[in-house]
């Protein structure tokens, strides 16, 4: 069934409601419930919240019934607490799909980490569409300078000196920012950042609200990269998806992946990039995403 992109236009009054859920640790876990039909719950990665993933809930909404949890420290969410781990992700991952009885999960990113090595011990998982998750097939590969150059910036409070490092880091930052010096850059960050202190990000997360919890997205990263051939016994039916934009590390990750995993498709969608499932003022383009996701998880 063919997604008329015209329908993103229309949607201005989001019909959702909002609910929380305990995980095993005591951290609340705030949600959002779109639609009715089969549950598919939607893991949102770096840089956002579950704001980030409206249009693509309503899209899907049409069929299925759409749960789009804040993390842990987003959001709806409550903080992130102590002892942080991709394993309490995964724990209030396991939370919501316990309460929802849904079977279906798409991660996005490190969500994506999150929703994979979800697959690999809660059988509750029938069907999992990943989009691009950051893993580094050799560890050795890792951007350990950049993430321990975030921290450090992040310490002294230099806040567009750390999201530009991130960027930097993860290869997703804007495509301008690849031809500009890095003096430039942080000027441009930092009046970005100005602009939504004084007049505020309406129902997204601010970037300087978001800045301090890169730390645990860059954590599932560094937890996770390399040794895939721990998901070859993973039984799991997986969508594997991509644009043909995004950086080459996420594409041999996707690769490694599609050759690792027994039960595994995998789809390109052609001029999209890293931010295809986001709504389209946050430089997304989530009609292709939404059909690739109804008919996989149909």
């Amino acid at each position: 069934m063919a997604i008329n992109t015209a329908a993103l236009a229309t949607i201005s009054a989001p019909t959702y409601k909002t609910a929380t859920v305990t995980s095993k640790d005591g951290t609340s876990i705030g949600y959002r419930q779109f639609g009715q039909g089969p549950g598919i719950v939607l893991v949102q990665g770096t840089m956002g919240t579950a704001h980030n993933f409206l249009q693509l809930a309503e899209l899907l909404a049409e069929s299925f019934t759409v749960y789009t949890p804040d993390r842990r420290g987003r959001g709806l969410s409550s903080a992130v607490g102590e002892d942080y781990s991709t394993q309490k992700e995964i724990e209030d991952l396991e939370a919501l799909l316990t309460k929802t009885e849904s079977h279906h999960v798409f991660g996005l990113s490190s969500g994506a980490i999150i929703s994979l090595e979800a697959a690999r011990t809660l059988p509750m998982i029938r069907k999992l569409a990943i989009f691009e998750p950051p893993l580094f097939v050799n560890r050795s590969d890792l951007p350990l300078d950049g993430v321990r150059r975030y921290a450090q910036e992040m310490a002294e409070g230099k806040v567009a000196a750390a999201l530009i490092t991130a960027m930097q880091a993860s290869q997703l930052g804007p495509q301008m920012f690849n031809f500009l010096p890095r003096w430039l850059m942080e000027r441009f960050t930092k009046a970005m950042l100005a602009q939504e202190d004084k007049a505020g990000a309406g129902d997204y997360a601010t970037m300087r609200a978001l800045a301090p919890m890169v730390r645990y997205d860059f954590q599932v990263i560094t937890e996770n990269s390399g040794n895939l051939d721990r998901f070859a016994a993973l039984n799991t039916e997986v969508l594997l998806l991509g644009g043909s934009k995004s950086p080459a590390y996420l594409k041999a990750a996707l690769t490694a992946l599609e050759q690792t995993l027994p039960h595994a498709t995998r789809i390109e969608l052609p001029g999209l990039d890293h931010s295809a499932a986001w709504n389209t003022d946050r430089r997304g383009q989530p009609a292709p995403v939404a059909e690739a996701l109804r008919q996989f998880f149909a």
